[in-house]
This record gives structure tokens, C-alpha cells and sequence, in this order.
């Protein structure tokens, strides 16, 4: 992934956090079938391996867990908030025109040799964890175990588990930290007054417009 300097996200556990909040991770692989990519939600076990491991499951008519089985590596990309920025926004344009459009985001890659697994425990604790990620934050959360047993366990046999160590990891928060200070408080106006979505990306770019400040000599 092209990396400016400034945009570099290196702690894990910041990384782990955008896996955790944005789960459906986009699995490329290129193996015996060619370049294969499908968004797959997947798990982040920070204390499985030093970089974390991804679990996850497939749907065992999905072509792509075979190329699993035949690649030494393949590639998980997931895509936090995003958002168009436009040059009207900064003073700089007033001052000097010299400004572009650009797009701000948030991603995260992570590569690593992936681990078919069709263990019948394994999957289960897979769906067990998977369900309570999204389900454990609701009011009256569904388990599992409300479907009945066998229903369940023909559903099973009908997915894959794959489990990838994570042996690199990259995340890049592209949000404005290349701007002066005064495009950066104008990106965040602007982002806060186009709705919903902008405000997302506007507390992005003033907590690291906030750490960029601190840093200042």
C-alpha cells in the first residue's frame, strides 16, 4: 500500500480497533483460479498470534477456500470511513487557488498464509463469537442456540473456517494531515456541515489535527 509518511498507522491496536468496528474484510487471493476477491466478515484475536489472527467462514460452494488451501499468502482489506473532500473548504484556496480535490479514508490491510479448517467445534465457536460481536451490543440479543440444533448443524456443513495469522499489517489514516492548520479546521467544518456521514470523518481529522498541533515544535 503507498504510505505517506504522515499517513502511516502503526500501532496494532489502533488497526485491530477499525477491524473490529468495519468487520467485512475484502479476502483477495491469487492462486490456481486467478485473482479471487470476496467480502467475507471476519474476527480479530489479538492474542492468538503477535500481530493478531483473522477467523472467518465461507460458504463451502465459494470457490475461493480452495485457492485458500493453495496460497502461501493472501490479502484482507478493510475499508473504514471515506469521504470526498473538497478544495472550497480550505482558506488556502482564497489565499493562493492552488488546491485540489482529494478523498480522505481510513484502511487497514493485513496479509497473511491462511488455514482452512472444516473442525465442527472451531466453526461453531467461529458462529458463537461472530453472532455476539454484532448481536451482544442489541436490547434482546439472538444466539445460536435459538435456532434449533439440527437446523444449525446442517448450516454448518455447508460453510468453511479459515484462520489467517496475521504476518504483516499496515493501516493508513489519509485524513488531512498533509494540510496547514487552517485547512484542516476548514475540512472539519465542512465534512460537519454536509450531514451524518461527514461527522464521522470530521472527528477523524480533529483528533489527528489535535495530535498533529501537540507535536508542533
Amino acid at each position: 500500500m503507498y504510505q505517506p509518511p504522515h499517513f502511516r498507522e502503526d500501532r496494532v491496536e489502533v488497526q485491530h480497533g477499525l477491524m473490529r468496528a468495519h468487520p467485512l474484510g475484502l479476502l483477495i487471493t491469487s492462486g490456481p483460479g486467478g485473482l479471487q476477491a470476496n467480502p467475507i466478515p471476519f474476527l480479530v484475536y489479538a492474542d492468538a498470534s503477535a500481530r493478531g489472527t483473522l477467523r472467518a467462514h465461507l460458504a463451502r460452494g465459494n470457490p475461493q477456500w480452495r485457492e485458500l488451501a493453495a496460497v502461501e499468502q493472501c490479502l484482507v482489506v478493510f475499508q473504514g470511513p471515506q469521504e470526498y473532500v473538497s478544495p472550497s473548504w480550505y482558506p488556502t484556496k482564497r489565499e493562493t487557488g492552488k488546491v485540489v480535490p482529494t478523498w480522505n479514508y481510513v484502511t487497514v490491510h493485513a496479509w497473511g498464509r491462511p488455514q482452512v479448517n472444516d473442525d465442527a467445534a472451531w466453526l461453531r465457536r467461529q458462529l458463537d463469537d461472530l453472532t455476539l460481536l454484532k448481536e451482544g451490543v442489541r436490547s434482546a440479543p439472538w444466539k445460536v442456540d435459538d435456532a434449533p440444533a439440527q437446523f444449525i448443524a446442517a448450516q454448518m456443513k455447508g460453510i468453511v473456517g479459515v484462520e489467517i495469522p496475521i504476518d504483516r499489517i499496515e493501516g493508513k489514516w489519509k485524513v488531512s494531515q498533509n494540510r496547514p492548520e487552517a485547512d484542516r479546521a476548514g475540512v472539519v467544518a465542512g465534512l460537519r456541515e454536509s450531514g451524518e456521514t461527514g461527522e464521522i470523518m470530521a472527528s477523524l481529522v480533529a483528533e489527528r489535527d489535535k495530535i498533529a498541533r501537540r507535536s508542533a515544535p
